[in-house]
């Protein structure tokens, strides 16, 4: 299979000619050091040469020597190797030396000195579906956030057609993969999690029931704002492995030095109204597959409970705009207030710039979506900042168009970067 040009590439590039190394992360599968290798003249796995861990004991600096750029993949296997990096930076005094990728954060009683002024990071998610030719990518984010946009439409795409994308998911390993066998390697990845992955991240043994409970728990809530409290109350509710709290915020920090957990922070905005804001992160998995395969479900158990589907797809759309936000330098957060008014997700640029979307599965929802839109722009002070460049509701089923009222309807299918 031909390689697959990804969306953080550009970024990839420029961070290389600023710094003398880049980090490289994100989770396990995603594609990270296919990229990397992209742009390596040479390459050391520490994870699979069995003599890195002698050499790290007596001449650490021996596995630096390579052509540049050197890819030092799975460099948390070895994280001593972080400060030897930073000392050949030093030395040099060159940009694009090395890529370090991994996919997890060293234990924390592992000591390493700040990479100031030598090291940039970059975080990598599993595939768009622009860069998985599943959408067009003719409605640009880049272009939402602007306030402009070209007219366009295009056809809606199947409920069937979705929910395989999202049983599958956007794993490199997947492409063109049979659906039935995505679906069991998907599965296999939530086992290695539970039983192996949590446990090493941190070196403490975990019990992989509990890991499992909580991710499942985690599942059952994708796209909300769930707190600790309410998931120690789930897991109780509908499994057999009691949590405490504690052992919640531990496993959540295990889940998100893995780079397993997405939290998407709530929007910082000035409004009218005497509604209080809603401070708590919308909390997510790296990719929605990974729920799908945490609680067993297949397309048929989906197609049967639309409800947790539009939540899924909620999820999916998130992923695919913090994507999408990243390469247009802006963040993603979500709007939530005392008054129960909501709005899925608020793109950010750094200059201030923001757009405003509402998710919704099928159409059916679209015009209440327009509505509580219209009503969060209303709600705006314009006195301490500005309204949103666009309003937009991103759809599933639904087809790409401009309402009358200047509202974007924007299949997934459609949008791009």
């Amino acid at each position: 299979m031909d390689y697959i040009r990804r969306l953080i590439e550009d970024d990839l590039m420029k961070k290389m000619s600023a710094s003398g190394a880049v980090l490289l992360k994100g989770p396990k599968s995603c594609g990270k050091t296919e990229t990397a290798s992209q742009y390596a003249k040479s390459v050391l796995r520490m994870d699979r040469d069995p003599q890195v861990s002698v050499v790290m004991k007596t001449n650490p600096r021996l596995l630096l020597e390579g052509e540049t750029p050197r890819l030092i993949d799975e460099w948390q296997e070895q994280p001593e190797i972080w400060n030897y990096v930073r000392h050949e930076v030093d030395e040099l005094k060159s940009k694009g030396l090395f890529i370090l990728t991994g996919s997890s954060n060293p234990p924390e009683n592992v000591r390493l000195h700040s990479g100031a002024g030598r090291f940039t990071v970059l975080q990598m998610d599993t595939m768009t579906w622009q860069e998985l030719g599943y959408s067009s990518g003719i409605v640009k984010l880049s272009d939402l956030l602007q306030g402009t946009s070209n007219d366009y439409y295009e056809p809606a795409i199947s409920l069937d057609y979705i929910i395989e994308r999202i049983c599958i998911g956007g794993w490199p390993t997947l492409i063109n993969e049979d659906y039935r066998n995505a679906l069991s390697l998907n599965r296999g990845y939530i086992d290695l999690l539970c039983e192996v992955d949590m446990s090493q991240v941190s070196g403490v043994k975990r019990n992989p029931h509990k890991v499992r409970s909580l991710l499942s728990s985690l599942s059952r809530n994708i796209a909300t704002i769930v707190d600790n409290k309410t998931l120690e109350k789930d897991v109780k509710i509908n499994e057999y492995n009691e949590l405490s709290r504690n052992t919640i915020s531990d496993y959540l920090n295990a889940l998100s030095k893995l780079m397993i957990l997405f939290e998407q922070p709530a929007f910082n905005v000035h409004i009218r109204s005497a509604a209080s804001l809603r401070k708590s992160p919308k909390r997510h998995l790296c990719d929605p597959s990974l729920a799908v395969a945490v609680l067993g479900l297949d397309k048929e158990a989906l197609i049967k409970d639309l409800k947790y589907t539009g939540f899924l797809f909620e999820s999916l759309a998130i992923h695919e705009l913090n994507v999408y936000a990243k390469a247009n330098d802006a963040t993603i957060f979500h709007y939530n207030d005392s008054y129960g008014n909501e709005v899925d997700a608020i793109v950010q640029k750094r200059n201030g710039d923001y757009a405003a979307f509402e998710i919704k599965l099928g159409v059916g929802f679209i015009d209440e979506a327009a509505e509580n839109l219209k009503k969060f722009a209303a709600n705006i002070d314009t006195e301490k900042m500005e309204i949103p460049k666009s309003l937009n509701i991103i759809t599933g089923t639904g087809m790409s168009y401009r309402r009358p009222d200047a509202i974007n309807v924007i299949s997934l299918a459609s949008l791009g970067v």
